[in-house]
């Protein structure tokens, strides 16, 4: 059915039909097959960070594919990401030289360390990497993405090489990227509820701000509801999409992600 979001008894409806999907979805069985299985393997905070965010950005292709390739990064990584990120000597990083996920290969790998490594030397999260670029007074996490981008290639430092090729993997609103996979993550490390699926390890940006990860199988239902009306996918419709989910709970909007991705995935 085509719901009108403008519609009130139509809100009320898709209101209810969502939630139950929520409840369905959003349960500890829904971590197993889903790449944020990979940050749930590790208890201590840079590790989750660290693996939630790089597996974020692998995320495309079968979920399968992503968590193995995963699995083989923490392999490469001595099993304790953070550990190797602050310690490792250009020694460590031959076995990296082969790593490649699709279109994500070795010099992609080796810049992600690299901005780890100097990351983590003068700061202990990388929440710190968003949180700076945004106001409490910010309706969406924009500035955010904006800034962190800047962040991770250093674009201040005219010393530094950024590999061309790296910045396609990481999305920012400028390129009108709809940042479906830094969304994702974001979602991750930010909401927090009883179920916990999502870690809500981070205090400084509130799961009002977050805009939620249009990936194709969210986008379709999305649209199939009357969630989307803009024709093409982008920033545009990210914000669109979580504008709408807002009339549903302002608070917490990106929660039906759950319940989007999961009508689609098992459609």
């Amino acid at each position: 059915m085509q719901y009108n979001i403008n519609n009130k008894a139509h809100q009320k409806q898709l209101k209810i039909i969502l939630n139950e999907l929520v409840d369905t979805y959003n349960q500890p069985n829904f971590i197993e097959n889903d790449p944020i299985s990979i940050p749930h393997l590790f208890t201590k905070k840079q590790d989750i960070e660290i693996m939630g965010f790089w597996v974020a950005m692998l995320a495309w292709g079968q979920r399968k594919t992503i968590i193995n390739k995963s699995k083989e990064l923490i392999h490469l990584m001595d099993n304790a990401p953070y550990d190797f990120i602050k310690n490792h000597q250009e020694n460590d990083l031959k076995c990296f030289l082969n790593f490649k996920h699709r279109t994500f290969n070795a010099t992609d790998t080796l810049y992600f360390l690299d901005f780890f490594k100097r990351f983590y030397a003068k700061n202990e999260s990388l929440e710190s990497a968003f949180s700076k670029h945004l106001s409490p007074k910010d309706t969406t996490i924009e500035n955010a993405l904006i800034g962190f981008h800047n962040t991770f290639f250093d674009d201040e430092n005219e010393v530094l090489s950024v590999p061309t090729r790296t910045r396609k993997h990481v999305g920012t609103p400028l390129r009108k990227s709809a940042c479906k996979k830094i969304c994702m993550f974001l979602r991750w490390m930010v909401r927090k509820d009883d179920k916990k699926v999502d870690f809500g390890i981070w205090q400084n940006i509130s799961p009002a701000q977050l805009i939620c990860p249009c990936d194709v199988h969210v986008d379709r239902q999305a649209r199939k509801l009357g969630l989307i009306t803009r024709p093409q996918t982008d920033w545009k419709t990210a914000l669109e999409l979580t504008k709408n989910l807002k009339i549903f709970d302002p608070n917490d909007p990106v929660k039906y992600d759950f319940a989007l991705f999961g009508l689609g995935v098992n459609e």
